[in-house]
């Protein structure tokens, strides 16, 4: 088991954060997916620029994990986004508020397998039950078994549908739902 501390990202992050996202966005596509749709979305929302606007949004969290056995390297993170669903199809799926959303969730390829990623979301539904939200929802790819997986496990439903943008490309999601504890 590595040693990994999650925290909230700072702006000495954001080049860390826009590394591994570039690698890891990428990762959870389909196998089809246009190279050079899924590089116009990490230029888009992925970038140093975007994270640091994330980072600077009070209803954004954006957790890391860092390893400082590792020069302090990022495994992993996590970006919450606090407010009502802007996606109708998302707004009519979830089924209590406050909601909130798992926006982002990536582990390094490297860090498979070692348990991060299930401390990551331990550490991402503490900082939504801080924020007062009943639920926590997301889109995950529905070619994308692996994560439905994970978040099975980690006690998700899927309630809705969504589309998601990706380049030219029209991606379908699946919406999962968790409730939090404290509700």
């Amino acid at each position: 088991m590595c040693a990994v501390s999650i925290r909230p990202a700072t702006s000495a992050d954001l080049e860390s954060l826009a590394a591994l996202a570039a690698v890891t966005f990428p990762l959870a596509a389909p196998e089809d997916a246009a190279p050079e749709s899924l590089a116009t979305f990490i230029e888009e929302n992925l970038s140093v620029q975007r994270f640091a606007e994330y980072l600077a949004d009070e209803d954004i969290d954006v957790l890391v994990d860092h390893d400082p056995t590792n020069e302090g390297e990022i495994s992993g993170y996590l970006m919450l986004m606090a407010g009502e669903p802007v996606d109708a199809d998302v707004a009519a799926a979830v089924t209590m508020r406050p909601t909130i959303q798992l926006s982002k969730f990536y582990v390094s390829p490297t860090a498979h397998g070692q348990g991060l990623a299930g401390r990551l979301m331990v550490a991402g539904l503490r900082a939504a039950e801080a924020r007062g939200a009943a639920t926590m929802w997301l889109g995950v790819n529905q070619e994308n078994a692996r994560a439905q997986r994970f978040y099975a496990k980690q006690g998700f439903e899927q309630v809705g549908a969504k589309r998601f943008q990706v380049g030219a490309r029209l991606e379908h999601d699946f919406v999962l739902e968790r409730r939090l504890r404290h509700r």
